[in-house]
C-alpha cells in the first residue's frame, strides 16, 4: 500500500494510482518490472518516491516493487576482506615502520547502510587505515612487535563502535606485516648477536665453575684413600690398551720432587 511510503503526499497517490492501473492494464506483461528476486545473501532497500518504504530491507526470495515510483537497492550480506594498505606510522619511542593489516567486515543492517552513508564500503576502508595509525602510534616498537594480537583486539573495537551507526559490523582485524627501515634491522640483528654471545661466555663460565667444584671434589675423594690413584692409573692404562697404542705413562709421585726443588 502507498502507506508503506510513509506520508506521500496528494501526487504521490495520484502517481501510485496510476501506477497501479499502469500494472493492471498491461498485466502479465508488467510482472517482468514488478517482481524481483534478491538471493539468499542479498537483501533489497526499497525506496518509493524517495521514501524507505517500512518494513526493512526485503528478501531474500521474491518482493514486489511498482515501476515508475519505487526504486530498490541490493545490499550484500556477506563478509567482506580487503587489505589496508602499509601505512607509514610513528610509533611512541620515535620509530617510523610500514604496517599493513586485514579486515573483515559484513553489513549487519542493509537499511542503515544506505541511509547512514554514502558508501559503506569505501567508508570503512578509510577509517580502518585511520584507525591503524591511531592504534599504533600509541605503542612502542616492541609491543608492535610482541603483542600484535592485543592491537589487532583494540582496533576491532574501535573500528566495531563507530560503523555501528552504519549497519556495519567489524569482525576481524589482523595485523599482517610490520616492515622496519633496513638502519634498524642491522642495529637488532647486531643486539640480538652481542646477546646471544654474552650469553654464550656466561653459560662456558658456569660450565667451567661446575667442572671445577666436580675436580675439586673427586681430588678430595682420592686423596682420603691411597688405593684409588691406583685404581685411577689402571683405568687410565686399560683405556690406552684398547686404543691400540704402545705408548704407556707412568705417574710420578709430586711428593718424590720436593727434595730436588728444596
Amino acid at each position: 500500500s502507498a502507506s508503506d511510503g510513509g506520508n506521500i503526499g496528494c501526487c504521490g497517490y495520484i502517481l501510485w494510482m496510476l501506477s497501479l492501473i499502469f500494472i493492471a492494464i498491461t498485466f502479465p506483461f508488467s510482472l517482468i518490472l514488478c517482481i524481483k528476486v534478491v538471493q539468499e545473501y542479498e537483501r533489497a532497500v526499497i525506496f518509493r518516491l524517495g521514501r524507505l518504504v517500512s518494513g526493512g530491507a526485503k528478501g531474500p526470495g521474491l518482493f514486489f516493487i511498482i515501476p515508475c515510483i519505487d526504486s530498490y537497492t541490493k545490499v550484500d550480506l556477506r563478509t567482506i576482506s580487503f587489505d589496508v594498505p602499509p601505512q607509514e606510522v610513528l610509533t611512541k619511542d620515535s620509530v617510523t615502520v610500514a604496517v599493513d593489516a586485514v579486515v573483515y567486515y559484513r553489513v549487519s543492517d542493509a537499511a542503515m547502510s544506505i541511509t547512514s552513508v554514502e558508501d559503506s564500503n569505501k567508508s570503512t576502508r578509510l577509517l580502518a587505515a585511520t584507525t591503524l595509525r591511531n592504534v599504533l602510534g600509541t605503542k612502542n616498537l616492541s609491543e608492535i612487535l610482541s603483542d600484535r594480537e592485543n592491537i589487532s583486539h583494540i582496533m576491532q573495537g574501535s573500528l566495531d563502535e563507530a560503523t555501528d551507526p552504519w549497519g556495519v559490523k567489524v569482525e576481524r582485524v589482523e595485523v599482517k606485516d610490520v616492515r622496519l627501515p633496513v638502519q634498524l634491522q642491522r642495529a637488532m640483528a647486531a643486539e640480538a648477536e652481542a646477546s646471544r654471545e654474552a650469553r654464550a661466555k656466561v653459560i662456558a663460565a658456569e660450565g667451567e665453575q661446575k667442572a671445577s667444584k666436580a675436580l675439586k671434589e673427586a681430588a678430595d675423594i682420592i686423596s682420603q684413600s691411597p688405593a684409588a690413584i691406583q685404581l685411577r692409573y689402571l683405568q687410565t692404562l686399560n683405556t690406552i690398551s684398547a686404543e691400540k697404542n704402545s705408548t704407556i705413562i707412568f705417574p710420578l709421585p709430586i711428593d718424590l720432587l720436593k727434595g730436588f726443588v728444596k
